[in-house]
């Protein structure tokens, strides 16, 4: 195995769709936008841009082309993913790096990273049916489909937000923990 990417932070958030990851996510970001040490990375997706998800795209063909050089990529729901070699860069000069990842690349980026920390942002199906219908990039039973999938976690996470209250709740938790991680091995 080569040399594991550090010394600094990477916080990977994953969850169920509909958890609300990216929305905790956002506020976070907000409320920690001086803080030139902590860095929020946007994923590579192979899909169009949408509602609700900043992310870079690239054509399936392009992402298999680049796959060598991405910081941490994977597969899911027909889609492929990756974190940049920015994150790569971010980690090696110490700093923090907080992304949006997949329960499925846990092992990988246990393996990959010097210092990993995982937050699960989960919620209720009831709550996550609404989130899912109203960023309107699903039918009905892509919706469903996604709610029986339910992959368990490799290991318990360092923090979990059931995601019920308001998004400043969560993100406050969030940011909590991405201030403290900072104080930890």
């Amino acid at each position: 195995m080569s040399e594991q990417i550090g010394p600094g932070r990477l916080i990977l958030v994953v969850g169920p769709s509909g958890a609300g990851k990216d929305t905790l996510m956002d506020a976070a970001r907000l409320s920690l936008k001086d803080r030139a040490d902590i860095h929020f990375a946007r994923r590579i997706v192979t899909r169009e841009p949408g509602a609700g998800e900043a992310h870079g795209t690239l054509s399936p063909e392009a992402f298999a082309a680049r796959r060598a050089d991405f910081a941490l990529c994977w597969d899911a729901h027909g889609l492929s993913y990756a974190l940049g070699e920015d994150v790569a860069d971010w980690l090696r000069r110490g700093d923090t790096v907080i992304a949006n990842g997949s329960r499925a690349a846990l092992p990988v980026a246990r393996a990959r990273f010097a210092r990993l920390a995982v937050v699960h942002v989960t919620a209720p199906p009831d709550i996550r049916a609404r989130r899912l219908a109203a960023r309107g990039r699903e039918s009905e039973a892509d919706i469903l489909e996604r709610l029986a999938r339910a992959p368990a976690l490799d290991t318990a996470p360092d923090l979990e937000i059931v995601n019920v209250g308001t998004p400043d709740e969560g993100a406050a938790r969030l940011s909590a923990f991405i201030l403290g991680s900072d104080r930890t091995a």
